[in-house]
């Protein structure tokens, strides 16, 4: 791969994305001296992004690479949080992980797979979590836990509007309500953007970042990403007295604190009660969402009755394989791509490395194995 211009600070790039990895990465080339247009279809964090539990961790057994590229992503929010540690909506307070009382077997594997990559974990009994965890009820684990005290929480809508402010500060562009996106190639290279609203970008390079909708606007281009992108649901509550700072990682409830003395939560248990239909709309019973309310309730410190504020449905960008895809696509050469299920944790090492591999011309040694041509 090599620089496509001897002047690379005037290049024209086309973000087709306004989720976390599209405004990332669009902030992250404006900075670097590009001329930025980031397109979204609707507006901004209006798809995965926008109801993403956004656990920034590495807990738990994956690739070597992609449990780098993660702790890589914590470090640059953690230099986010020490410029305004105030912020409201990133907070590192750790994170509580437990599963079902026979499978204590697999939370000691997971422990000693942790302790064996370096990653701050601590196992503790139940009685142990009002000291580690406040807020949580005591009773609602039935065995060990484990305690990651590095782990954080972002609320990905805030983030998104804190990076937007910069890009347009920087003389960077925001398109929205564009409808779909198509790739623009013009003698086998990728020329630029053109909308369903009829407007056209032109662009010497084009990030594709539309979290499940990638691998079909990629699809177009002749290129193959496989796609393991399931149906979810995020609830966010009414505000509420609570303790809890943690993010709470449970066999029937994932919860974590968010602005305003809400809470967001999901799992997965209930995804077969989600319907989506042809033109891509979701609903789920009423029921699942206050099942899922209730199960969240059983582990608060007092089991306040939970109340839906909101709940978003749609699906999560998963990959094929479940590890990330990034760079540039190798059938046309200008056109790169960011599809991941850590969207929220990789959010700004991933835009930043993109970044950098479009202005300079050289692959990011961290993406090595994350290439979209392995599912070719």
């Amino acid at each position: 791969m090599s620089s496509t211009t001897d002047n690379p600070s005037n290049k024209n790039v086309a973000v087709i994305g306004g989720g976390i990895l599209g405004v990332s990465t669009a902030v992250h080339l404006q900075r670097e001296g590009a001329s930025v247009v980031l397109i979204t279809e609707t507006s901004l964090a209006s798809g995965a992004s926008g109801r993403s539990l956004s656990w920034l961790n590495s807990a738990g057994i994956r690739s070597d690479a992609y449990h780098a590229l993660r702790v890589a992503g914590i470090d640059r929010y953690r230099t986010l949080f020490a410029a305004d540690p105030q912020r409201e909506w990133l907070r590192f307070d750790g994170g509580v992980y437990w599963d079902g009382v026979d499978s204590e077997a697999d939370t000691f594997e997971r422990h000693r797979y942790e302790k064996d990559h370096a990653y701050n974990s601590q196992l503790v009994a139940s009685t142990e979590i009002p000291r580690v965890a406040p807020g949580v009820a005591a009773d609602a684990v039935p065995g060990n836990a484990i305690f990651n005290p590095g782990d954080g929480w972002v609320s990905l809508p805030h983030l998104i509007e804190y990076l937007a402010d910069e890009l347009v500060s920087r003389g960077g562009r925001v398109i929205t309500h564009a409808g779909k996106a198509s790739v623009v190639v013009t003698g086998g290279r990728a020329t630029g953007v053109l909308c369903t609203n009829g407007e056209q970008y032109e662009a010497e390079a084009v990030v594709v970042a539309c979290g499940p909708s990638t691998p079909q606007v990629v699809a177009e281009l002749g290129v193959r990403i496989d796609d393991g992108s399931p149906l979810s649901m995020l609830v966010t509550t009414e505000p509420l007295q609570h303790d809890i700072k943690a993010v709470l990682n449970t066999p029937r409830a994932a919860t974590r604190p968010n602005p305003g003395n809400t809470l967001a939560i999901d799992h997965d248990w209930y995804v077969g009660q989600i319907t989506e239909d042809s033109n891509g709309n979701c609903t789920i019973p009423e029921s699942a969402v206050q099942e899922l309310l209730d199960e969240a309730s059983a582990l608060l410190e007092g089991g306040p009755k939970l109340k839906a504020a909101e709940y978003k449905l749609g699906r999560k960008p998963i990959p094929g394989d479940g590890e990330p895809v990034f760079g540039q696509l190798e059938k046309v050469p200008g056109c790169y791509v960011a599809f991941t299920h850590s969207g929220a944790t990789v959010g700004l090492i991933a835009g930043e490395l993109l970044a950098d591999e479009i202005m300079s011309g050289r692959p990011h040694p961290m993406f090595e194995t994350f290439r979209p041509e392995r599912f070719s």
